[in-house]
């Protein structure tokens, strides 16, 4: 089916307006010269507002509409003491009007920084999960306030389920229409890939669409089988929300878990490089988390040549900036 078509059918979905879409599309020469090898594109994803951005929006789109349809008078979520997605949660619901309540990691820290200190601005309850996991925890959290009267819409760890993944579906129709508008064509599209609906929402948009190329999936924190595994999955049950006929397997997807280094949220070298190179040749910001580490990985693959010189590339960011002031330190 072609882009038009393919929107009509997410808008059955009760999608609500959140962000400002389409994002721009940016051509980073500097970036691409500097390392020598492909043209470099930035899709430019940390711009769709709502607490400075990024790519949760979209899937929040979906998952706050199916909040509404459900008549959910509070949405609870999780998340690290730096989540991205809690924060743009905790943003769509007061946007929205909705109570919102955020089960962070861990216990609560001295002094609040970035993304953690955005929450309490906008609003959230934040509970603790302190010794507990945080899955566990956000059963507990919501259970709790079913006993209160409440009537929670539990939304998983990074937004991603069959109704979050539709976001980047979406998202896939948007950059398709951008390229075809601009005479471009992008054989190879590079993402942070963590809880794995943004990278499961692409592959689902580029089936449906017929994109052909590669969408490469930057691991942040899971090794490559498995992962790609959950991914297939996720697409898999995206596409039968849609009432699409398509299954997804492991091979479908393409993942590097190359670069997952100490850990989740742990900066290393590659990171650092990355926020330098970028901040320093194009004046793009990108986190210590995500895209620190996606682009550190994107650059690392130019130059061992998984990603030839003639390429040209889209480097998806998914945002993330509040983070970057929690890791000062470590960053300079």
């Amino acid at each position: 089916m072609n882009a038009e078509e393919f929107q009509s059918l997410l808008e059955s979905q009760h999608p609500q307006p959140l962000g400002h879409l389409p994002t721009p599309l940016e051509s980073l020469p500097r970036l691409s010269e500097r390392l020598g090898g492909p043209t470099i594109w930035v899709k430019r994803d940390d711009l769709t507002g709502l607490a400075t951005g990024g790519n949760k929006v979209r899937k929040l789109t979906f998952l706050m509409g199916e909040a509404l349809r459900q008549h959910a008078d509070v949405v609870i979520t999780t998340g690290a003491q730096q989540s991205n997605h809690a924060r743009q949660t905790a943003a769509a619901a007061a946007k929205l009007g909705l109570r919102c309540v955020l089960v962070l990691r861990g216990d609560p820290p001295a002094d609040p920084q970035g993304n953690y200190l955005l929450d309490r601005v906008v609003g959230a309850e934040v509970r603790w999960a302190g010794e507990r996991t945080i899955f566990d925890a956000l059963e507990q959290e919501a259970a709790a306030l079913r006993a209160e009267g409440a009537h929670p819409y539990v939304i998983p760890y990074g937004g991603s389920n069959e109704v979050g993944v539709l976001g980047y579906a979406a998202a896939m129709a948007e950059v398709l229409l951008q390229m075809r508008s601009l005479v471009l064509y992008f054989d190879t599209m590079v993402v942070a890939s963590s809880s794995g609906g943004t990278q499961a929402g692409l592959v689902l948009g580029a089936r449906a669409l017929d994109y052909d190329g590669r969408i490469v999936g930057i691991s942040i924190a899971e090794p490559a089988a498995p992962f790609r595994a959950h991914i297939a999955e996720l697409a898999s049950a995206g596409a039968s929300r849609l009432g699409l006929p398509y299954a997804f397997a492991p091979d479908d997807v393409e993942v590097y878990a190359d670069y997952l280094g100490s850990g989740y949220g742990v900066m290393s070298n590659l990171e650092r490089e990355a926020i330098h190179l970028a901040g320093r040749t194009e004046g793009l910001l990108v986190d210590p988390v995500y895209t620190g580490r996606a682009l550190g990985g994107l650059m690392d693959l130019v130059r061992r040549g998984e990603i030839r010189a003639g390429a040209r590339v889209l480097f998806w960011h998914t945002g993330g900036t509040p983070a970057l002031f929690a890791y000062a330190p470590q960053i300079l």
